[in-house]
């Protein structure tokens, strides 16, 4: 998707910080179709807008209370609602539990505001917007050339049941989306988890989640969670 045709969300406390944002991505040529430092209001104006990708801070807070929103669960709203609309995470955060936390909220790619030039924020929401995900390297070892000739070996290792969980670990699913996806249960699940990471030689559903993306493993859909 060419950066002239993006239609984008902007969901940031900081209000200097967010115009700045606006200022950026409008000059990059995008569509800035809804701001808001609010997850209510900015919820309501992505039911009205429908962008196609949203920039989201992970903490919101208040300058009339002390409340504090949760980004997460906007992710986590727009996938159920809106699942063609994908989320970009923007934290000063640098932490792999949260990080894996905003994948199985949905999120699409995850940026840190401490070491990422205009540039290449401008670059994640085209990236995003063409499918792409997007994981800090610092988060995920590199792969080597050697280890790319191993992919085709690795998933052929696996069961045909261990490839459909790793779908599904790759489109951020928890074990209990994945029991109910599947249709087994949530410790038949775990034990399907725990002989992929076994196999694949990795340490974090991050990382089983990026490895399967390169061996080609297709995402498959997260059910919709309903109240």
């Amino acid at each position: 998707m060419e950066s002239g045709s993006i239609r984008l969300a902007i969901l940031e406390d900081q209000q200097i910080f967010r115009e700045s944002l606006i200022s950026l991505f409008e000059a990059a040529g995008m569509q800035v179709v809804a701001r808001d430092g609010r997850a209510q209001g900015f919820l309501a104006q992505v039911e009205e807008t429908k962008p196609d990708v949203v920039l989201v801070d992970v903490r919101l807070e208040s300058t009339t209370s002390h409340e504090v929103d949760d980004g997460l669960r906007v992710v986590e709203v727009l996938r159920e609602r809106h699942p063609d609309i994908r989320s970009l995470v923007l934290t000063s955060y640098r932490d792999l539990p949260l990080l894996e936390r905003c994948f199985q909220a949905g999120a699409a790619g995850y940026l840190c505001k401490l070491n990422v030039s205009c540039d290449e924020v401008v670059s994640a929401v085209e990236r995003v917007a063409r499918g792409e995900w997007l994981v800090p390297p610092e988060f995920v070892e590199q792969t080597q050339p050697a280890a790319r000739d191993e992919r085709g070996n690795m998933l052929g290792r696996l069961t045909l049941r261990e490839r459909e969980v790793l779908g599904f670990v790759a489109s951020g699913a928890d074990n209990l989306q994945i029991a109910a996806r599947l249709d087994i249960t949530e410790r038949t699940v775990k034990a399907h988890v725990s002989n992929l990471y076994r196999k694949l030689g990795v340490n974090n559903r991050v990382e089983m989640a990026m490895l399967a993306l390169q061996m080609g493993v297709p995402r498959s859909e997260i059910p919709m969670q309903h109240p």
